[in-house]
């Protein structure tokens, strides 16, 4: 897939700066226009009724977001939009209609004690939008992405649909990594897996990319973990995965990895529902 249009979501916080810098990257580098999406929940009235929408402190706060986004986009075909919705109920709806309308959705990881975004929003966005979904953590630094990627391998939808949706990120020569975690004790699952290891490093050739396959048995620690270590290890600047699949699993199950990496994650990731 050809990146021709990009949103990346916008909030008043210090952790909104790094996100809009790769978004504004990437949008450079595929020659996307960039459409920055200001969004973030208001503070409630305390007493009286609201007299004025948007509020002050909303309006200050779209400010900010708006002059950050003009500094990071210099050069960058790009535009900026207030959802203008400051309730968490009318916001999530919203923002999931808006974001069908691109080809990459950047988001930021929501920090545990961040009030300024709905707790279940980048869930939403991925799931309900169709859409591949590129969110970044909260700490640390990450100047692009691309170079070293590492796909999640299983034999499932969303991870078929996951490495389409990845290409466009990757940059010429890049050192990927295949990997598929299975648990111990099933022999001739392995084997499968492995086989279908080799079809997937087949199919990134296909396209230009050289990759290495890897099958990691776990031990004791747990898939997602494991999947992190071998990110970090591998020196990813980048993890692709399927987001939300599971569909052998119980209800209370589906999901229960996207949503920990949400939560636990690392490295910038590729969710792909």
């Amino acid at each position: 897939m050809t990146l021709r249009s990009l949103l990346v979501h916008l909030t008043a916080s210090s952790r909104c700066e790094p996100r809009l810098k790769l978004a504004a990257d990437i949008a450079r580098r595929n020659g996307a226009r960039l459409t920055g999406l200001f969004a973030q929940i208001a503070a409630p009235h305390q007493v009286g009724l609201a007299s004025e929408w948007p509020s002050r402190a909303y309006r200050e706060a779209g400010e900010t977001a708006r002059a950050t986004f003009a500094a990071a986009t210099e050069g960058v075909d790009a535009r900026f939009q207030d959802l203008n919705r400051g309730a968490e109920e009318d916001m999530v709806p919203q923002f999931v209609d808006y974001s069908r309308h691109f080809d990459l959705i950047v988001l930021g990881q929501r920090q545990p004690d961040n009030s300024l975004m709905p707790p279940d929003l980048n869930e939403q966005i991925i799931v309900q939008t169709g859409r591949p979904v590129l969110v970044t953590p909260y700490g640390g630094g990450f100047s692009g992405v691309g170079a070293r990627p590492i796909f999640a391998w299983t034999d499932s939808r969303c991870c078929a649909r996951a490495f389409g949706d990845a290409l466009a990120l990757l940059v010429p020569d890049a050192a990927a990594l295949i990997v598929n975690l299975s648990k111990p004790g099933d022999e001739k699952a392995m084997a499968y897996r492995k086989q279908s290891l080799a079809l997937a490093a087949d199919h990134l050739a296909t396209h230009g990319v050289s990759a290495q396959a890897e099958q990691i048995v776990l031990s004791d620690v747990g898939l997602m973990d494991a999947l992190l270590n071998r990110a970090a290890d591998h020196g990813a600047d980048l993890l692709v995965m399927g987001a939300f699949g599971g569909f052998r699993y119980p209800l209370f199950a589906r999901g229960s990895g996207s949503r920990y990496l949400l939560k636990h994650m690392t490295l910038p990731v590729l969710f792909s529902h």
